[in-house]
């Protein structure tokens, strides 16, 4: 399915203000390229899904064509400050040699004699990745110490990570603070996009809420409530809303301390005459088993001990023909557990109604990622963001400490 969107909805020009690879002159020099490896692994540590991977490629590609020496650096999973094999990034190596067609030197460590002695071999367009920095619990404590050290290993640094820009880690916030440093293509388009989006968006504007809690979402809506024109809430959040207008929703997911901030941000909507929808019907079961006893019943009828796990077929109508006018539409969160076939047909058939839309779209990271790729429908959506929790606070008005610590335009351009 090809784009079938032809809107502009923003000047883009001037929504960032940070240099960019573009403005640095790379040849011979040692560049430090944050980026976002931080990939699906199986039970053999074989890749799943290497998006992450491909969309910093221009980035690198780039870098190697301008003769530099190229080290990346990003971080896996969760390893807690302990070297942990499961999470490697020699797969990740492994990987980028295919993609990139040429050999990837493979660093055992990120600091230390080995990698400063791999980087001091390194000729003009080599690439060389470096191991997990999550292995050194200095990493997540932004210990300075060790930031010093991964900046010494280069001469110039380059944020490519979107996905990992809200992390106030070494080798995000770090690392700038003792090199020249710029943001990557992928950094670029994506604050592009979203702050472009949320400044200025074609109208009417809709914004697809999922997910399983409102806590994680009410910022955006607080932020955008002067832009939005329809906002639709599914998945999990939902039943927060409805039992905050004093509904019964079954044992379905609510998060108590969060019912009258819910009440309060959707008569907040509603007074400034933004149009709120909520599921009107789902599919409930009494527990999330695949081949487990499924029923479609009207929100209001939701029985005790059964939960809903997706939204009916009448949801999927409203919310497909609240979609069909707009111009712009962010999506994030699915609307059910898609992960399981049958409570997936929500999520699917919203992600077909924002891919026909004639529209702006575009999709947060993490499970609407996954979701509009298991739909099918990813080639026809506008722009998929690779990141989750950055977007969602970049979104919120916040700022992200791994753009703001980059070098401004306006300190002037680094390129002869």
């Amino acid at each position: 399915m090809a784009k079938r969107n032809v809107i502009e909805p923003f000047p883009i020009k001037d929504i960032f203000n940070k240099l960019t690879i573009e403005d640095l002159d790379l040849k011979g020099k040692r560049v430090f390229i944050r980026a976002d490896f931080n990939v699906p692994l199986d039970d053999n540590l074989m890749i799943t899904d290497d998006r992450r991977i491909r969309s910093t490629l221009p980035t690198i590609n780039y870098a190697i064509d301008e003769g530099a020496k190229v080290i990346l650096s990003s971080h896996l999973g969760r390893p807690k400050g302990k070297k942990d094999p499961r999470l490697s990034l020699a797969p990740v190596a492994k990987r980028l040699q295919r993609l990139l067609n040429k050999e990837i030197i493979f660093a055992p460590d990120c600091i230390g004699s080995q990698a400063k002695g791999l980087v001091s071999k390194m000729k003009e367009g080599d690439v060389l990745l470096l191991e997990n920095p999550r292995f050194h619990v200095e990493e997540e404590e932004n210990n300075e110490d060790f930031a010093r050290a991964l900046s010494s290993l280069a001469d110039v640094y380059v944020n490519d990570a979107f996905g990992a820009t809200h992390r106030v880690h070494a080798s995000i916030v770090g690392v700038p603070k003792f090199l020249p440093s710029a943001a990557g293509f992928l950094l670029k388009k994506e604050i592009e996009y979203l702050k472009g989006m949320a400044c200025n968006p074609v109208k009417p504007f809709v914004v697809i809420l999922g997910g399983a809690k409102v806590s994680g979402k009410i910022g955006v809506l607080e932020n955008l409530i002067n832009k939005v024109d329809k906002v639709l809430v599914g998945g999990g959040m939902a039943y927060t809303f409805i039992k905050a207008i004093g509904d019964e929703i079954g044992n379905s997911l609510v998060e108590e301390d969060m019912l009258e901030t819910a009440q309060r941000i959707r008569e907040k909507l509603k007074g400034v005459g933004v149009k709120f929808y909520l599921p009107v019907d789902c599919v409930i079961a009494q527990g999330i088993e695949p081949g487990t006893e499924t029923k479609i019943v009207p929100t209001l009828e939701i029985p005790k001990g059964w939960r809903a796990l997706d939204i009916g077929p009448a949801t999927v109508k409203l919310f497909s023909e609240a979609i069909q006018d707009a111009k712009t539409i962010l999506w994030n969160g699915p609307m059910g557990v898609f992960e399981i076939d049958a409570f997936s047909r929500g999520t699917f058939a919203i992600a077909r109604a924002v891919a026909d839309a004639y529209a702006l779209t575009i999709v947060g990271g993490g499970d609407t990622d996954l979701a509009v790729h298991r739909a099918g429908v990813s080639d026809a959506i506008s722009f998929i963001s690779t990141g989750g929790g950055a977007a969602l606070q970049l979104l919120e008005g916040k700022e992200l400490p791994g753009v703001a610590v980059l070098t401004d335009r306006d300190e002037g351009i680094v390129r002869d």
